[in-house]
């Protein structure tokens, strides 16, 4: 799977995405930079220091003096240099900690369907391998490419009152270094930004071929994964090394020319010696100055490559930027918030996001204002009445597609789901079913049309309090990371151990947990339980929420006859004070649903009973003959 195909950013852009990190820690550079500034003062000060022993040795005068204060620079340069070390390492990580974090909450902040067009392997090399090129750009490539300028002009105005024939001579091997620096300087950041495409690639080729290994290895297909593979590698490597030479361009460059300014200064130095022009320290100094540009020209080099390997960091890491996010209201910093278990940001009874909260422990999403809620003053039994038949969820003339210019998906959608009951939904692959879920739970947002929520238009609501009234189990059931705990407990945090072991005795999930080595706490993983137990730990991590609108996207695809029964049973029960909303390819699983919505074509064609439908519709009866369902009319 390659990575998408996305616009490159601009210069002015990468720029920008650099600057934005390096900003918040201007202070921190600042103090980095004058301990640099301080350091390359020692450094300037040693030639002169060192003309200093020499007269002082041709008029037979003290050494004692320059001694030691050459001692003193090189001791006091060592420990102001250790302390730029420091200071300099932890800002980088400190960008990179920033980098990181602005990437994952922009991930969890996205809308679903904008973040899962771009493969995991993608992702994961952005917020792994960019930001490491990224941490030196934005921090020791600034202070090096600012002290590395400075060294060179002071050197040079030092050099200048010196002898000014032989700065001449000097400026002229400097120009030619420059001029091919800036030639060579764009193309890194170029070749760069294709190594880590290719890199995004591969993680991307890796994760998927890792995801289907079973079919991989059915299919005797190692060999062709191991060339797709590969293909990546090689031209994650070719780009690689075309930066390699490039920089290896720069280097050499910079080496000959200083090495070149330094022996026609040498020869040309000794000649204005023997003319009486300058002295011997004269031109010891000066040639010290000239070997002293090696290390601020090098330096100039290594952080303008630096420099160019971050900007093509940058340009990845603006793309992600660049996603939109599901609600522009909230701050993404929220996320980390309710990580840090800081529960609302916004103050007691509102959600994350700055709206009415739910009841934790109600299960049933708080409702929006107007509605009653679970902690409401007593209700008579005619308000109960009205809240029992109010519908839970609206769709009102829903259409909506995947992508601005892709087919529509829905179209035409009216629906009322009951405050209970079981809806089902059925209808060939590619009728629309899953895409109504995504709909409810707001990861795609309609075309035209509106949602509500008891009543409320999801525009007045924000994601994360839509969500809070649903529970999706999805039909490939992702494992979470973590355990077994950890995966039940994962929409329920809140939920005591007798309601964690009443769900598994319902589900018939305890035998299963008592065979694992650690119970509960053994890590979930593809080996240690099977599809139909992973389905039945969804749905009992579904049911912990007790939501007001349970969804099922075939919930029991995976499991075998008996343990379908139980979880009938248990979405059943549920069903009798919430409403359950189920996609099933096996009809047996919505015989008994209370009202069945035949979809095709992204509308909803037929609806009734499972006995109304089989005297109705020809689709559904297509669809039972299909699954030689032998189910009498009733």
């Amino acid at each position: 799977m390659e990575a998408s195909v996305e616009p490159e950013a601009s210069s002015s852009v990468r720029m920008k995405v650099l600057w934005s990190f390096a900003r918040p820690h201007l202070k921190v550079l600042g103090l980095g930079l004058l301990l640099s500034l301080a350091v390359s003062a020692m450094g300037l000060a040693s030639p002169m220091v060192t003309k200093w022993v020499l007269d002082s040795l041709a008029v037979d005068a003290s050494l004692r003096d320059p001694v030691l204060v050459l001692v003193g620079l090189l001791l006091l340069g060592a420990g102001l240099g250790w302390c730029q070390w420091v200071l300099l390492g932890r800002l980088a990580e400190d960008i990179v900690y920033d980098a990181r974090r602005r990437m994952i909450l922009r991930y969890l902040g996205s809308r679903v369907f904008e973040l899962l067009r771009r493969s995991p392997g993608e992702l994961v090399t952005r917020v792994t391998s960019d930001t490491v090129l990224l941490n030196q750009a934005a921090s020791t490539a600034i202070i090096g490419l600012i002290n590395g300028a400075i060294m060179i002009l002071g050197s040079l105005l030092l050099m200048a009152r010196l002898d000014l024939v032989l700065l001449g001579t000097t400026l002229a091997a400097l120009a030619v270094v420059l001029v091919i620096f800036a030639v060579l300087m764009p193309r890194i950041a170029t070749v760069e930004e294709k190594a880590q495409a290719a890199l995004g690639d591969l993680g991307s080729d890796l994760e998927g071929t890792v995801r289907a290994i079973k079919t991989v290895k059915s299919s005797r297909a190692e060999g062709r994964r191991y060339e797709s593979l590969m293909r990546h590698v090689g031209s994650s490597r070719r780009h690689s090394l075309r930066s390699v030479k490039i920089q290896a361009g720069a280097w050499t460059v910079a080496g000959v020319g200083l090495d070149g300014a330094l022996i026609m200064v040498l020869a040309l130095g000794a000649w204005r010696v023997s003319e009486g022009h300058i002295g011997v320290s004269t031109l010891v100094a000066f040639l010290l100055y000239v070997w002293g540009l090696t290390g601020p020209l090098m330096e100039l080099t290594q952080n303008l490559t630096t420099l160019q390997s971050g900007l093509a960091a940058a340009g990845r890491i603006s793309q992600v930027d660049a996603m939109p996010v599901e609600d522009r209201r909230a701050d993404l910093r929220v996320v980390e918030g309710v990580a840090r278990g800081s529960g609302a940001v916004t103050g007691p009874g509102h959600d994350d996001f700055g709206v009415p909260a739910p009841d934790p422990r109600s299960g049933r999403g708080g409702p929006p204002p107007g509605d009653a809620g679970p902690e409401a003053p007593e209700a008579t039994e005619s308000s109960d009445s009205e809240t029992a038949s109010r519908p839970v969820l609206e769709l009102a003339g829903v259409t909506a597609r995947y992508a601005q210019d892709g087919p529509v998906a829905v179209q035409g959608i009216d629906l009322r789901v009951p405050a209970t009951g079981h809806v089902a939904l059925v209808g060939p692959s590619g009728a629309g079913k899953t895409t109504l879920l995504s709909l409810m739970m707001r990861f795609l947002e309609p075309e035209e049309g509106e949602l509500r929520l008891r009543g409320t238009p999801y525009g007045q609501l924000s994601p994360a309090l839509v969500r809070s009234a649903f529970a999706y189990v999805e039909q490939e059931t992702p494992v979470v990371p973590g355990t077994i705990r950890e995966n039940l407990l994962f929409s329920a945090p809140e939920a005591d151990e007798h309601e964690l072991q009443q769900v598994l005795r319902r589900l018939q999930l305890e035998d299963m947990v008592d065979r694992l080595p650690h119970g509960l706490d053994t890590a979930l993983t593809d080996t240690n339980v099977s599809g139909g137990q992973r389905q039945r730990i969804a749905l009992a991590r579904a049911l912990l929420v007790d939501p007001a609108v349970l969804l099922l996207d075939e919930a029991t695809a995976q499991v075998d006859g008996v343990t379908e029964a139980a979880v009938q049973e248990t979405i059943a029960t549920h069903a009798r004070h919430a409403a359950v909303v189920t996609i099933a390819h096996r009809l047996s699983t919505v015989v008994d649903a209370d009202r069945i919505l035949v979809m095709d074509g992204g509308r909803i064609v037929d609806e009734g009973t499972h006995g109304q439908l089989l005297t109705s519709s020809q689709l559904y009866r297509s669809l039972v003959a299909a699954l030689r369902m032998e189910t009498p009319v009733g």
